[in-house]
This record gives structure tokens, C-alpha cells and sequence, in this order.
């Protein structure tokens, strides 16, 4: 039997953790222009109304109970829309107390749910059933999921088709899609937060057309998009076809409405893209984006678009008026730099120079090169007389004592005053510019490059710093523009210019090693055997798995940063400080 065409729209949304009301206002805003645009059924990602993640906000009765209102609020507001659906995530406590399944709750539970809006009120209320426990997830220390509860699937009616509610993790599982299926579903609507890593848009795209041939069913994901902390999510949204084909798509990294449709007899529906719309008003899109058909980003500009994004909702969702880093003459700044002014305005960034006795001619030149060459305030403070009064004061107790990492930390300890001091006086935010390879192994100083509050690049190899660099100036040089990073920053070789002829590799492995060392044994969990198994010299396996291991005290008190990988450091490296094994 064929059906009339079924409009529906993806909210790829950009929340702010904790704002209930202006969340709200949003999600409401953006339903009624899908509707508009003849949308019935309207879906928002997973926890839309109150960001993703909450953490531990979920332990409070006042922020559940403050979610559970907006929630009947936000319904009522739209029940001048005949006809529509909004499809939301947030959390819902329940009713009751106890135990379930034998497991004592201290507290009130909740769910990760799905509500549906229409007519004024909260029609359904989905439970997600899968709750991950990995990575960066930790949903089972504060919800319960719908299976323990024994809820089922649930289904939202529209145009004379049955659409199976999913969220997030449930759609990487067989069982909730198939559940839906036998319930009469004839599409899934997936509302998704999935945190970004490198790769991640393309995995999640081949496991949901699995998903989607599995059942024999077209699916739709709605993603969320933007910075919380030191997750970014990517939005891309998209719509895939029975077969797992993607019809329609949103472009990664934009706040927006993918519009499509449904068409064709109720058991074999056929989707199609309509159009997206971002949520900026006048921005300007590729004509296969603003058609629905975006493509996703080649590796760098993916990761470009994350670091920029998580720079720009860190600073702007928590209030600060800009950003301020120390400018070196070396690379990873000069990178920080170049991400700072696209995330925020040349406006909005103050680069300072801080050369000691150590530092070279061409570094001065070099940097004072790329201030000019992005427009940002640019200052010099020499650190020099700084260092004399340190050293007079430290005479007594450094007298016959060879100069050693003591010296080379307090330059950089003056460093990290300075900056903390502008800061202060300006409200600021530091940004600090130290890279992964080097936090992995405490080739950085405490309280010194460390101080600040955020990391851009702490997620990023020091390998990927050089092709990022040089990406971000082909891109330029594409489009007619001045290349923001001098040459002679990128061909350079690294140094932190501490003391007289210093290079990084007196002190490290080459980058290309220590960088493969790292991923492997860090990220992916590899043991020392393994490493040596395959091919790695045992000097610099020992040198870079017995720095990661002793440095794990200064990555405890260094600021936050963007994740960017599938294992970063941070929520999802938890290893002891005070430890004797090492395999």
C-alpha cells in the first residue's frame, strides 16, 4: 500500500550543558521552523534538553526534577503545532525506589530517555537500553536501563508509519532494533551524543548500515554537535536506506536541521534528502551540504574542525572573553595559535613572546612573522630580568651545584606567571600549548608551560602537529590566502630552547618512533612484549613506556584538553600515580 510522503527532520544541536531554559527556547525554536518546512516528526539528540554528558548533575533530585519540568513545559509550548512530533532526549527520574534486579539504589533512579511531544503533552517515553560503561561512558553509575526495568520498544505514528525509537549505544546492539522490528516498526529514528575521535564519523556510519540491512529497515540519526569539556561531537548527521545506503547527510561540525523524507509503500520505505538548514543565520554552505548531501572530511580537516570547535564552546559556553597563549617561534604554539584565531577572532587572541638569554634570533622573528600574519595583539616580555632576581634569590642553595633541569624549569615556571597574570587581570583564558607526545612523557614542566586552562593540542601527537600545520596552510594557499604558519616554524627543528644548542630529540626518541610507540602501547593497549614482537629497538621501548609510567603525576594536575583520539588523556586513561608494574 502506498503512503503519503513523510517529512521529518534531524536537529543536529549544539546544547549548553546545564541550561535548561535556554535549551529549551532553542530546541522549541528549531521544531517550529522544521514544521514550518512541513516536518511532522522532529528529532533532538540523545540528553538534547540537558547536554551531554551530565555527570554527576544526574545525583542531584533538584537538576533531575528541574529536567523532568521543562521537559511537560517544552510539550505544552509546542501544542500550537498541529500535527507535529518532537522527539527529545533527556533525562527522566522514576517514580519509585528500591532495588531492581537485586541492585540497591541509593538514590532515585532515572532513565536515559526519549520523550515524544505532541499535542501539548508527553505522548511515550523511551528507555535506552544499552548503556555504555567504557571510554569516556560511565551511564551505569547514574541511569538504569529500559531492559532492567522490562520496557520495551516504543513507536511514534506519523503519516500512516511506524517509526522504532533508538538511542545511541542501542543501535550498535541486535536486540533493541530487532524489538522495534517485531513491534511493527518500518524505520528507526536514532537520537545520538557520540563523542568524537579520529575515524569515529566513518565506523559510526558502517556499524549503523549493519544495523540497518540487519532488520531490513531505512534509519535515521540525529547527532549532536559541539564542545562540552574535552569531548566534541561532530554532528554529520544522516539518513541510510534499507541497504545501509546514506541518502541524506549533515555537514560535520555545523548546528543545523537536515530536512528529508519518506516515500514509497509501508513496507518498503524509501528515504530522501530535502535540504539542511543551519542554525546560523547567513551562513553560507557547499551546495551539496545545503542539499543534504554533505561529504565527511578527509583526516586533517576533521580533526582541524574538532580542535577549532572544542576551542570555541570551552571559551564561549563558559564566559571567558578570549584567549591568551605564549608564542615560542616553535610549532606547537604557532599550531595553538592558528586554531585559537579561527575558533575565535583575531580579536580575541593575544599572543606574548617571553625570550629568555636562550632564545634564538629566528624564533623573535618567527613569531612576531605570525602574529602579524593573523592580526593578533602581539606582545614581548623578556624574561631575563626575571631570572637573575630567581637565581640571586637561589644563590645560597644553588652555590656549587651544576646547572641542570632546575634552571630550564624555572624559565619556563616565569613563563607560566607571566601568562597566569595577564590572565587574571584581563579574564583571559590560557591557553596552553603542549602536545600529547610530549604529556605522555613529561617533556613539560609543572606549573610552568602547564599552567592554563586548557589544552588544545593535549590529544595530538606531536606527528599530527606537523601534518596539521602544513594542512591548515595548503588550505590557505588554496584559497588565495597568506599561509598563517611561517615555513620556516614547520621545517624547524623542535626545541624548547631551555639551554644553549638544545633540540627535543636530545632528550627523546624521534618523533616518528615515539609517536608509534605511544599509540600502540597507550591508545591501543599494547604490551612491552608486543611492542618488541613487532620490530621496536628495546631501548626506546623501555624509554617511552618508563616515561608514560613516572609522568602520570603531572598529567593528574594538568588542565583539561581536547580528546581526539579513541583513548586520550583524561576520562578515559585512569592509571594510578603510585604503581610498581609496567608490561
Amino acid at each position: 500500500m502506498s503512503l503519503p510522503s513523510l517529512a521529518f527532520a534531524l536537529l543536529q544541536f549544539n546544547p549548553v550543558l546545564g541550561d535548561l531554559a535556554g535549551n529549551a527556547r532553542r530546541l522549541e525554536a528549531a521544531a517550529r521552523a522544521a514544521h514550518a518546512r512541513g516536518a511532522t516528526v522532529v528529532l533532538a539528540p540523545e540528553l538534547a534538553l540537558c547536554g551531554y554528558p551530565p555527570e554527576d548533575l544526574l545525583l542531584r533530585p533538584a537538576f533531575l526534577a528541574a529536567c523532568a519540568s521543562t521537559v511537560q513545559a517544552l510539550a505544552a509550548a509546542l501544542a500550537d503545532c498541529p500535527g507535529l512530533s518532537l522527539i527529545l532526549g533527556h533525562p527522566q527520574p522514576l517514580d519509585r525506589a528500591g532495588a531492581v534486579r537485586g541492585r540497591s539504589l541509593q538514590r532515585q533512579p532515572a532513565i536515559n530517555a526519549a520523550a515524544v511531544l505532541a499535542g501539548g503533552r508527553v505522548q511515550a517515553l523511551y528507555a535506552k537500553r544499552e548503556l555504555p560503561n567504557y571510554q569516556v561512558f560511565d551511564e551505569r553509575r547514574y541511569f538504569v536501563g529500559g531492559r532492567e526495568l522490562g520496557l520495551g520498544p516504543v513507536l511514534v505514528e506519523a503519516g500512516g508509519r511506524r517509526l522504532g525509537l533508538l538511542i545511541c549505544e542501542d543501535a550498535w546492539f541486535d536486540e533493541p532494533a530487532e524489538a522495534a522490528k517485531a513491534a511493527g516498526a518500518q524505520a528507526l529514528l536514532v537520537l545520538n551524543a557520540s563523542p568524537y575521535h579520529r575515524g569515529k564519523s566513518a565506523e559510526r556510519e558502517a556499524r549503523m548500515a549493519e544495523r540497518a540491512r540487519a532488520v531490513g529497515l531505512p534509519l535515521a540519526y540525529a547527532h549532536g554537535v559541539g564542545g562540552q569539556d574535552e569531548m566534541v561531537f561532530d554532528g554529520a548527521s544522516f539518513v541510510l536506506d534499507a541497504a545501509g545506503t546514506v541518502q541524506a547527510r549533515a555537514p560535520a561540525f555545523v548546528e543545523g536541521t537536515l530536512h528529508a523524507a519518506i516515500d514509497g509503500p509501508a513496507d518498503a520505505p524509501q528515504p530522501r534528502p530535502l535540504a539542511f538548514v543551519p542554525a546560523e543565520a547567513g551562513a553560507t554552505l557547499p551546495p551539496e551540504a545545503a542539499a543534504g548531501r554533505a561529504t565527511l572530511p578527509g583526516e586533517e580537516a576533521e580533526v582541524w574542525a574538532a580542535l577549532v570547535t572544542g576551542v570555541r564552546d570551552y571559551v564561549g559556553k563558559n564566559g571567558f572573553p578570549g584567549a591568551i597563549l605564549g608564542l615560542s617561534g616553535g610549532i606547537d604554539s604557532a599550531l595553538v595559535l592558528a586554531i585559537a584565531v579561527e575558533a575565535l577572532g583575531a580579536d580575541r587572541v593575544r599572543a606574548v613572546m617571553m625570550p629568555s638569554p636562550y632564545t634564538a634570533d629566528i624564533s623573535w622573528l618567527d613569531a612576531r612573522d605570525m602574529a602579524e600574519r593573523l592580526g593578533v595583539q602581539y606582545d614581548e616580555i623578556a624574561i631575563a630580568p626575571a631570572m637573575a632576581r630567581f637565581r640571586e634569590a637561589l644563590a645560597f642553595d644553588f652555590a656549587g651545584k651544576p646547572e641542570d633541569a632546575t634552571e630550564e624549569n624555572l624559565q619556563a615556571r616565569i613563563r607560566g606567571t607571566l601568562l597566569m597574570a595577564l590572565s587574571n587581570k584581563s579574564g583571559r583564558i590560557v591557553l596552553t600549548t603542549g602536545n600529547k607526545s610530549e604529556m605522555a612523557t613529561g617533556y613539560c614542566t609543572l606549573y610552568g608551560d602547564m599552567a592554563g586552562g586548557f589544552a588544545v593540542i593535549k590529544d595530538v601527537a606531536k606527528t599530527l602537529v606537523w601534518r596539521l600545520a602544513r594542512w591548515r596552510n595548503a588550505e590557505a594557499a588554496a584559497r588565495g590566502e597568506i599561509e598563517p604558519i611561517p615555513e620556516r616554524i614547520i621545517v624547524r627543528p623542535p626545541s624548547a630552547e631551555l639551554r644553549p644548542d638544545q633540540c627535543d630529540q636530545d632528550s627523546l626518541p624521534p618523533y616518528e618512533v615515539l609517536d608509534a610507540i605511544l599509540a600502540r602501547y597507550m591508545e591501543d593497549d599494547a604490551s612491552i612484549e608486543q611492542l618488541l614482537a613487532e620490530g621496536y629497538a628495546p631501548a626506546d621501548v623501555e624509554r617511552v613506556t618508563r616515561l608514560i609510567q613516572l609522568n602520570e603525576y603531572k598529567r593528574r594536575q594538568a588542565p583539561i584538553g581536547i580528546r581526539i583520539t579513541h583513548r586520550a588523556f583524561g576520562r578515559d586513561w585512569r592509571y594510578p600515580i603510585t604503581s610498581k608494574f609496567r608490561a
